[in-house]
C-alpha cells in the first residue's frame, strides 16, 4: 500500500474507464510504473476506510487522493453550469433531487439501478434529446455527486458506482477543511499536474485536470513568481514550458512500459507527439474497416522512446493473451521485438492469461512472433 500511495502521490489522478478489452483502465496505470501489482489495492483504497483514493471528475473521471476534493470544490459550485447536458438539466429537478437523496440516506450506499427501481421516472419532463440520454434519477445522482453532495462508496463488479453521502465516506480532515478561494484552488491542480509532467506547457497543464484557460493562466504566473514553477526552453514545443521547482532531472531514464489509451504519460495526444513524436488515436469509435492500428492499441516505451504499438484482447475464455497487431515506430531499436516479448509475457502473468498468441498484422508482427516462441 506505501507503493501505492507514492505513486498516487506522484502522478495525482488515475483516470477511470469502463472498457475492459485487456484490463480496467484505472488498474494500467500503476502496472506499468511498478509492475505486477496486487489490483484488490486499488479496490480498498477506493472503498475502505482509511479512504486513499475516491472518485471525482478531475481528468474525466478519475480516482484523486481524498484531499484532492479539497481543490475541485469549484467545479462543484459550478454543477448546474458546467456538467453534462442531463447533469444541467437535473439541476433543476428540486424534488427528483430530494427523493435520491433521501433514499441515499436511508439506505445508502446504492447504485442508480437500485435507487431508479423505486422512484418515479416522472419527476422529470421529456429528456429527448439531452445529453447521453440517461434516465431521469442517473442524471439526478450525477448532478448531486458532481455538485459534491454525494460521493461514489465503491464500485459493484459489473463496474457500477455505488453512491453514498460524503459524510459516511470521506476522512474526517477532508470534511472539515475550510473552503479554498478559486484562484488557490487551481493553483494547487496546476502544481500536482506540473509535479506529475516533468516539462509541460500551459496547455499541458490546464489538461490534466480540464482547467479554464484564463484561471490556469494565472495560475502558472503566480507559481513562476513565487518559484514553485520554472520557465524553461524545450525544443519540444513551441510555445513556453514549465518545470516545477523540485523536479528530478535524470542523466537518462532506463524503462519498459506497455502504456494504456488513459495513462497520464500519453492522453494528452499533442503532448505525446510533440515530445516522442509518437502520432497516437484511440481507435475504439473507429468503424473497423477504418482503423490503422487496431482497437485497444497500447502504445509501448522503452528508455527514453515510445518505440512500437499493440493491439492487445485478453481472451479470458481461453486464457490468452492476444496481439492483434504489433507495429514499430520509425527508428525502433534492433531489440524492440524482444523487449516487447519479455513484457508481454509480464502483463500475461499479471493477467492470469497461460499463453500469448500474435496475429500475422503489422510490421512488426513477423519478428515478435519469433521473439514470444
Amino acid at each position: 500500500m506505501k507503493n501505492l500511495n507514492r505513486m498516487i502521490r506522484h502522478i495525482g489522478l488515475i483516470q477511470i474507464d469502463s472498457v475492459n478489452v485487456l484490463a480496467r483502465a484505472h488498474l494500467m496505470p500503476l502496472y506499468s510504473r511498478s509492475g505486477p501489482y496486487d489490483p484488490g489495492l486499488i479496490v480498498r483504497a477506493s472503498s475502505k476506510a482509511p479512504r486513499r483514493l475516491v472518485e471525482y471528475w478531475a481528468h474525466e473521471a478519475s480516482f484523486v487522493p481524498p484531499e484532492t476534493l479539497r481543490l475541485l470544490g469549484w467545479r462543484m459550485k459550478r454543477a448546474h453550469l458546467d456538467g453534462w447536458r442531463s447533469v444541467r438539466a437535473a439541476s433543476e429537478q428540486s424534488e427528483l433531487l430530494e427523493a435520491v437523496l433521501a433514499r441515499i440516506e436511508r439506505e445508502g450506499p446504492l447504485t442508480a439501478t437500485e435507487i431508479g427501481r423505486e422512484i418515479d421516472s416522472g419527476h422529470v419532463p421529456d429528456r429527448s434529446g439531452w445529453g447521453w440520454n440517461w434516465p431521469p434519477v442517473k442524471s439526478a445522482l450525477e448532478y448531486l455527486f458532481w455538485s459534491g453532495r454525494i460521493t461514489a462508496a465503491s464500485r459493484t463488479p459489473q463496474f457500477e458506482r455505488r453512491y453514498d453521502l460524503r459524510e459516511r465516506v470521506l476522512p474526517r480532515e477532508v470534511l472539515d477543511a475550510p473552503d479554498l478561494e478559486d484562484a488557490d484552488a487551481v493553483e494547487g491542480l496546476i502544481e500536482i499536474s506540473a509535479r506529475a509532467h516533468g516539462i509541460a506547457t500551459l496547455t499541458c497543464l490546464r489538461d490534466y485536470f480540464r482547467l479554464p484557460a484564463v484561471e490556469s493562466r494565472q495560475a502558472v504566473e503566480a507559481l513562476v513568481a513565487r518559484g514553485r514553477l520554472l520557465q524553461v526552453r524545450s525544443g519540444a514545443f513551441p510555445t513556453p514550458a514549465f518545470l516545477h521547482a523540485e523536479a528530478r532531472r535524470p542523466r537518462r531514464v532506463e524503462a519498459r512500459a506497455l502504456l494504456s489509451p488513459f495513462d497520464p504519460l500519453v492522453f494528452e495526444r499533442a503532448r505525446t507527439e510533440s515530445l516522442f513524436g509518437f502520432h497516437y488515436r484511440i481507435e475504439i469509435y473507429t468503424p473497423k474497416q477504418k482503423r490503422r492500428h487496431g482497437y485497444y492499441v497500447l502504445p509501448f516505451l522503452l528508455n527514453e522512446a515510445l518505440v512500437a504499438r499493440v493491439d492487445l484482447k485478453a481472451d479470458r475464455e481461453n486464457s490468452v493473451l492476444r496481439v492483434h497487431g504489433a507495429f514499430a515506430e520509425a527508428g525502433a531499436p534492433a531489440d524492440t521485438a524482444t523487449e516487447l516479448a519479455a513484457e508481454l509475457e509480464l502483463l500475461a502473468g499479471w493477467l492470469g492469461l497461460d499463453s500469448i498468441v500474435v496475429a500475422a498484422n503489422g510490421d512488426l508482427a513477423p519478428e515478435l512472433i519469433r521473439a514470444v516462441g
